[in-house]
Formats: C-alpha cells, structure tokens, sequence
C-alpha cells in the first residue's frame, strides 16, 4: 500500500513561482475523480505558491496563510450558499443544514455554543473513557477471532457510534438506526458526487430528527445524567434557545461525533499499515498513544480542506476575493508546510517537536467543540488494538470517499498479523 492513500497523481501546469502574478497560481482540479490532497503536485504547488487556483474558487495552501484565514471574520461558513451551489434551497436537508451552529456567528453563535459548553465539559469526556475502552476491547475481541476484517464495518463504524450514544443516552437498540442516519448526513459535503447522495442525507435527516424528537420528549419527561438531558436543562435556564435549536444541537453532535471519527480511525489505520514501527509502539508503551494520535491527526486529517465563503470584497495578500467567494482552507497542506513544521514535515514522527499549531479542529470562535472527545477515542481505542492485535497490513483493495469533504476509507480490509 502507498503511504498515504495510495490513489494516482494528476498532472499540474503553468505552476508560477511565488514572486509571479496572482493570474499565473497553479491550478488543481479538486473536482477531478482521481484527485488527492496527497498527491505530489500538491505539495509542488504549495512551494510555488500559497494558494491554487479550482474550479470551484481558490485554495489555501501554506500554514501561515490558513491559520490566518481560519480566524478571518469575512470568511465564513454559509450553510444556505454551499447548498444552492448544488441546487438546494428548501426542504429538509436546507431546514437541517442552514441554521447548524457551525453557520452560525457573532452573538448568535456563542449563545448557542454556550449551551453545548454547560454540557459537555471535560469531566464529561473523561468520564466517557472507560466506555471507550471496553467498547474498543469488545470490538477487538470479535476481531482477533478472526485475524482478519472489513475494518470500517468491524470496528470504525460501530466504535464511535457505542461512544455518541452513550453520551447522549441512546439505549443499545437504537444504535444501528443512530449509526445509518450519521452516515448518510455525513454525505452532505460529498454533495458533488452526485449518485444518490442528496437523496441519502434527505433520508437521514428526516428519520434522525424523528428520532431525536421521541429521545427529548422522553428526558423531558424522566431526565437522567446524559448530556442530552444536561442540554434540556440549560435550555430551560435560557428562554432564548427555541426547541427547534435544541433539537439541531443534539443532530449537530451526532453529525459531528460519528462520520469524522469513523473516517479518522479509518485514515489511522491505513498511516498504521505504512508504518508499523508506530503500531509497536503503541502496543509497548500506550503512554505514547497521544502523541501519535496528534501526528496522525497532523499529516491525516478527516477533514482535508475547511469551506468558507467571504461576506465582502476583500484584498489579501496578492489577490482580490470578491463577496460570495468559495475558499477552501486545506489544512492537509498546511500540516505538511516545512515552514511551519520543519524540513521533515512530510514524515510521520510523533518524537518530533513540531511547534507549529494544526488546524484540523479549525481556530477561533469556531473550534470544534468535540475535539477532546475526538482526541479521546483514538487515543483509548488504539493501543487496545494494538494490544489486542498483530500489525496490520492491507487484506484487499481500499475504497475512499472523494477528499472533498469528510474523507476516508470507506471499505477498509485488514489482515492482522
């Protein structure tokens, strides 16, 4: 297997050096079925020069540009215009999608975030590890009887599925309909795939909102210690958070908590079978687990390139950006800038000092919220998996979801040995 995800490079022309006119910036086709941030022309274009020209509008490539970028106040996330840009402008997955609070801003933002906040604290995620763990020691049971896996469907997908739920206090029964409805919302930044896939997120949503409407209904009724009962309560403190934004709330952290985590797992994985030093690691001395989830998180991330749209016209740097326009934020490249992170920025080294911040969680008013619970299952789950398991190595060929989006494997055969 290659080191990264294995797909076939693309050709790059006309690419200028960073002393040449905005005009002449290299050009990637991001919409290209072959296309990957990890192909080499992208980091030739990122050398050349700090964003690329798309199809779609341009794309941030080097470190210090993105962090920048990431906080700027006139890029922001527009739910409503990344979804007329494939053709949705009603109907339930524009009702779902547009009012998240990762569209939201300003002071309307922070009161909604100020709600999960109460709710879901550290305690609360620290509580949530032995969880994690015996979960991860079950799944890896089942594995090692067998040797072998289809690794999203053996452990990636029902791993963060068990831990969303339980946090949320979703009984045992339910998981499978959480872990469909999750999957098919996730579709929503693969849009442009076509295939059925709005028709799947319209599905999803409208079962999940089902669902979580009976879940509040029934805390409502009978509170218990969950967080969605913690989320009740401090909507009854706050007058303010309509029921319709608690319920988006509690749909926003399923969406979050389980497609992102089953992918991340899922790109782990793969940087694993490349480099099995770090799987022995991870068996012998567990204390090491965080270190390599940052590293993996660094040169690995689920979500390759951040949206944003900006509010106004604005000037930065050597280019002009019109309102409305579509800018990507690729963290991806920028995690593997060797202004930020050094000469050997490309190499999967956990021993490294890096120094520079990485951005996969996003910056500023917007940081994702569940990144500590993120953080915390890969570092629970993996070195009981490597305790538990041989190195792994590729069992059959690998299928991916486009890198647009929220990407990874989406079939993953594992062979332990």
């Amino acid at each position: 297997m290659p080191p990264a995800d294995g797909r076939t490079d693309m050709e790059l022309t006309d690419m200028p050096t960073s002393t040449e006119s905005a005009s002449q910036a290299p050009f990637l086709d991001v919409t290209d079925p072959g296309f990957t941030f990890e192909a080499p022309e992208v980091a030739r274009a990122r050398e050349r020069h700090w964003y690329a020209r798309t199809p779609v509008g341009p794309i941030v490539l080097r470190h210090a540009e993105v962090q920048e970028l990431i906080r700027d106040p006139r890029l922001v996330q527009d739910g409503a215009r990344y979804l007329a840009m494939h053709g949705i402008t009603s109907g339930p997955v524009h009702d779902w999608f547009v009012p998240l609070i990762l569209h939201r801003s300003g002071d309307d933002h922070l009161r909604l975030r100020r709600v999960v906040q109460k709710s879901f604290t550290p305690r609360v995620v620290n509580n949530l590890r032995p969880f994690m763990r015996a979960t991860a020691e079950r799944l890896a049971d089942r594995i090692a009887a067998e040797g072998a896996c289809e690794f999203v469907e053996a452990f990636a997908d029902p791993y963060p599925v068990a831990v969303m739920c339980e946090l949320l206090g979703v009984p045992p029964q339910d998981y499978e309909l959480f872990h469909r409805c999750s999957t098919d919302i996730g579709l929503v930044f693969s849009l442009s795939q076509g295939d059925g896939v709005r028709e799947r997120v319209e599905r999803g949503v409208v079962e999940l909102y089902a669902y979580v409407d009976s879940l509040i209904a029934r805390r409502r009724a009978a509170p218990t210690g969950d967080l969605v009962s913690r989320m009740i309560s401090a909507h009854e403190d706050d007058a303010r958070l309509s029921s319709e934004e608690l319920r988006n709330l509690v749909v926003a952290l399923v969406f979050a908590g389980h497609d992102t985590t089953r992918h991340q797992l899922g790109r782990a994985m793969v940087a694993l079978c490349a480099h099995s030093e770090q799987w022995t690691a991870l068996r012998d001395e567990p204390r090491r687990a965080d270190a390599i989830v940052e590293e993996l998180l660094r040169l690995f991330p689920t979500v390759p390139a951040i949206f944003r749209f900006a509010t106004e016209d604005l000037e930065y740097r050597d280019i002009a950006i019109p309102a409305g326009t579509f800018v990507m934020l690729c963290v991806q490249s920028a995690h593997r800038d060797v202004r930020a992170f050094g000469p050997e920025a490309e190499s999967f080294d956990p021993a490294t000092e890096r120094g520079a911040a990485q951005m996969v969680f996003g910056g500023g008013p917007h940081f994702c919220l569940g990144a500590a619970t993120a953080r915390a299952e890969l570092a629970e789950a993996l070195p009981v998996l490597a305790r538990r398991l041989g190195a792994p190595t590729p069992a059959g060929p690998v299928t991916w979801r486009p890198p647009i989006g929220i990407h990874g494997p989406e079939s993953l055969p594992l062979r332990f040995n």
